[in-house]
Formats: C-alpha cells, sequence, structure tokens
C-alpha cells in the first residue's frame, strides 16, 4: 500500500445543510475524542453564519443525537471549527478558504452538496491550490445514470487524479457491512460451501416503514432504484460475492468488487418489479402522475465460476411492514427430509447478516426437539453488537479519507459498472404497481422468487 500523508485540514462544504447536522458533527466529535482530528476543520455553505453560530450549530446537532457530550472534546472541536459563508460561484469564496487553510499541506474537501454544484467547487478549489495536495470527497449520487456519471468524472478529473477522488457510500462503513468481510475471510468454515453447489439464493433487503418523510420533492427526481440499489446494495452484493482479495491493499479490495459487478447481466424489464405506495402522489413537492417508485425488486445472477445459477434478489422501498436492512444466504436444502414430521419439512439453513434494526448475525441450524421424537427443528445461532461511540459510518469512512485509505470508498470503473447493470431499466421501464402502506411491496414482486422459494423477511 503506498504510503499517504494524513490531512492537516479538512474542508467540509455543505456545512449547514442536513447531512451536516444528522451525521457529520457527530463524526467530527467521535474523531476529536479519537485524537485523530487536530486540524483546521473549514465549514462552508451560503446560510449567513460565523464561527460562533457554526460552534452553536455544532453543539445543538451533537444534543439532538442524545449522546453525552464531553465538554472538554467539545471545546477541542469548536477551537478547530471555522465558518466561510458564500456562493460556490464566487472566487472569493474560495479565496476565503485558502485563507483558513493557509499552511495546509494535504487537505481533504468533503462535498456534502448537490452533485450540480461540483463543478464550481472544483473549478474554484483548483483555482487557489487547494486541488494538487489535496483530497476529494463525493456524497452520493454519482450521476442520474452512465452517460452523467461519466461527465461527473471527466468534471473530477480535471483536477484532481481518480487515486485523490473518495466517493462515499456510507454503507460500507457501517460495522455490519464490514463484518461480511470479516465473517467470510476469517472463518474458513464457510469458504468450502459460499458457492453455487451449496447457496440456494441470496436475498438482500432495505425495508423502511416510513415514507419519504417530506422530502417528496428530492426523492421524487430519483426514485429507489437510483437512491439505494444502484448503490448501497449493489456494493453489498459485490461484498458477499467477491473473491478474497489478493492482499490487504485497498486497490486489491476494490478489484474484487468491481469484477463482481462487471459479471452481472444488465437488467431488463423481466428482471425488476417497482412500486408506489398509496398516497405517495399526495406527498408535498410530489408530481400528480409521477411515476417514481418507492419500492423496487430486482433479480440478478452473477455469470462467474462460483455463482452461475445462483439468484440475488435484492429488494428495497418506503411505507414498507417494518424498517430492517439485511442479507440472507440461504443453503441448499438436506437431499431427503430425514428426522421430520409429516406436517412439517425442516426449513433451509440461512446466514443473516443484518444491521437494521440491531447489528446481528444469525445462523438458523436444525437440531433435535426436545422430546420422545427424532424431529428437528430451528434453532439460532446469534451474534449481536452493541453500537460503540466512535464506530458509525461517517466515522470510519472520514477517518479513512484523512488516513488517505480508499478501500471502502467507490472507484469509478465501481461506479460505472453499477449504473451499467441498472441502466436497462432506467428509461424504458414497465409503471410502477400500486401497494398498501403497511404491506411488503406489491405481490407481483413475488415471481421474481419463482415457485419453490419465499421471502427470508415477511
Amino acid at each position: 500500500m503506498i504510503d499517504r500523508p494524513y490531512a492537516d485540514a479538512l474542508i467540509l462544504f455543505g456545512i449547514s445543510g442536513d447531512l451536516a447536522r444528522r451525521k457529520l458533527f457527530s463524526a467530527l466529535y467521535d474523531l476529536t475524542a479519537a485524537g485523530s482530528l487536530d486540524m483546521p476543520v473549514v465549514g462552508v455553505a451560503s446560510s449567513p453564519w460565523d464561527d460562533a453560530e457554526l460552534r452553536l450549530n455544532a453543539r445543538r446537532a451533537l444534543e439532538e443525537a442524545g449522546d453525552p457530550i464531553d465538554d472538554d472534546v467539545f471545546a477541542r472541536l469548536a477551537a478547530n471549527l471555522c465558518y466561510v459563508a458564500g456562493d460556490y460561484r464566487e472566487q472569493g469564496t474560495f479565496a476565503d478558504i485558502a485563507k483558513r487553510a493557509a499552511g495546509a499541506t494535504c487537505t481533504v474537501s468533503y462535498l456534502a452538496i448537490p452533485p450540480g454544484l461540483f463543478d464550481d467547487v472544483v473549478e474554484g478549489l483548483a483555482s487557489v491550490g487547494l486541488n494538487g495536495q489535496g483530497r476529494l470527497v463525493l456524497e452520493k449520487p454519482f450521476g442520474r445514470d452512465t452517460a452523467s456519471a461519466a461527465e461527473l468524472n471527466e468534471i473530477i478529473h480535471r483536477h484532481f487524479p481518480e487515486e485523490e477522488v473518495y466517493r462515499i457510500d456510507h454503507f460500507l462503513g457501517k460495522e455490519a457491512v464490514q463484518n461480511l468481510m470479516i465473517f467470510r475471510f476469517s472463518n474458513t468454515i464457510l469458504e468450502p460451501v459460499w458457492n453455487r453447489h451449496y447457496v440456494r439464493g441470496v436475498q438482500i433487503t432495505m425495508a423502511e416503514k416510513f415514507g419519504v418523510e417530506g422530502r417528496g420533492s428530492f426523492y421524487d427526481k430519483v426514485g429507489t432504484l437510483r437512491d439505494v440499489v444502484q448503490n448501497h446494495l449493489l456494493q453489498t452484493l459485490a461484498l458477499l460475492a467477491m473473491e478474497p482479495p489478493v492482499s490487504e491493499d485497498p486497490d486489491a479490495l476494490r478489484d474484487e468488487r468491481v469484477k463482481v459487478l462487471d459479471a452481472i447481466e444488465t437488467l431488463t424489464a423481466d428482471d425488476i418489479v417497482r412500486g408506489q405506495y398509496a398516497g405517495y402522489l399526495d406527498e408535498p413537492g410530489v408530481a400528480a402522475e409521477s411515476d417514481t417508485e418507492t419500492y423496487a425488486a430486482v433479480r440478478l445472477e452473477i455469470d462467474s465460476w462460483r455463482w452461475a445459477g445462483v439468484p440475488w434478489i435484492i429488494r428495497a422501498g418506503k411505507g414498507l411492514t417494518s424498517t430492517v436492512t439485511e442479507a440472507v444466504v440461504e443453503f441448499a436444502r438436506p437431499p431427503r427430509p430425514l428426522f421430520a414430521d409429516a406436517a412439517s419439512r425442516p426449513g433451509p439453513n440461512r446466514l443473516t447478516f443484518r444491521s437494521k434494526p440491531e447489528e446481528e448475525i444469525n445462523l438458523s441450524m436444525q437440531a433435535k426437539t426436545p422430546g420422545p421424537n427424532m424431529v428437528s427443528g430451528p434453532v439460532e445461532l446469534h451474534l449481536q453488537h452493541d453500537r460503540v461511540r466512535g464506530r458509525d459510518a461517517y466515522d470510519r469512512l472520514i477517518g479513512d479519507a484523512l488516513r488517505g485509505d480508499p478501500g471502502l470508498f467507490a472507484r469509478q470503473d465501481g461506479v460505472m459498472e453499477a449504473w451499467r447493470v441498472v441502466e436497462g431499466v432506467l428509461g424504458n421501464r414497465r409503471p410502477v404497481l400500486p401497494y398498501k402502506r403497511g404491506s411488503w411491496g406489491p405481490v407481483e414482486a413475488d415471481t421474481l422468487l419463482g415457485s419453490d422459494w419465499n421471502w427470508a423477511t415477511t
């Protein structure tokens, strides 16, 4: 792995926005507590704040998060926080940023702003020389389709080489998602069965009980496929399906994720069911005749030696029965139903990686039920982690960007392959199907499973 310098200044564009309030201030506090953020933190936005107001809003965001606040830690964070108010299209804004980051030799610029502003910010950073020894962190979405993603890459690469571009997919920073790699590659008992001979199918679910929660004008331009399937859930699939990396080098890990995406055929209309919950059209900001999906289920196959013929089902949606994020690997059934009564056949072994509502891993096995009869029943082997402060996805990912470790960030070729996978169903697609709020989505999604398979979570 190339030895990269630790950053000595962090520039946060969009510091007055919702993401900063919900996630970034907490991450900055935790990094400060860990001794990893002893540097200027320059917040940039159009809001008419000053340094004192930025610090006040940081404190309010931490109080809203509900975690205890150590006054000494916050004082250290506040001392590093400073603010630049300005328009991203004006040169003076970037001159002020450069003054605030004066003396820094390796800056990290985090763009928590709409992609339409990336061009202005990248050009502005370059105009004051903050690109030469700097890293660029981008929040999704990375384009709206293959063409726009390619255009976005071209804009970025005018001033930042690919090795200094860090595209955040916060799913990759989650403890439960990282555990996919540890669990797979640190337990030798899994490798002999982690293939098409023993795995019957894999289901990845991201279900949310709530609706668009006042974000209708944003969501109506995006939809479920672009919002979470193309990025978060395809990345989760890649971690489950990838080959062992040849080393712990960040690019070795990313190489294997990209190979998985490259082996997936482009989706067609027969591979997807789109739905829209009843009442979505009444949400503020949603077009009167919107065809935007609030639910998507897709069936994919990975054309590789390890996975050929194994169905991978991804489903995601809002307004569903419950809030659950998980990946379920279902293994093949025994060839004969021994130790089963006439009324029931033993269920399949399942390995479940869950990040919501709790971070846990479950392995469903069969064991003898208590009593005189030789009959099997399901037992669960269960591992649950308590959340430790300082282990949030954004803590980890911002810390990695400061260190110069890109392993958990999306690379250009991976982003382009993910867009290629969904490209065929972005435009020419069938109308959305209605479903009731509080259900598991349109019943037509069951057809993606086939006649002899059921949803792992119902």
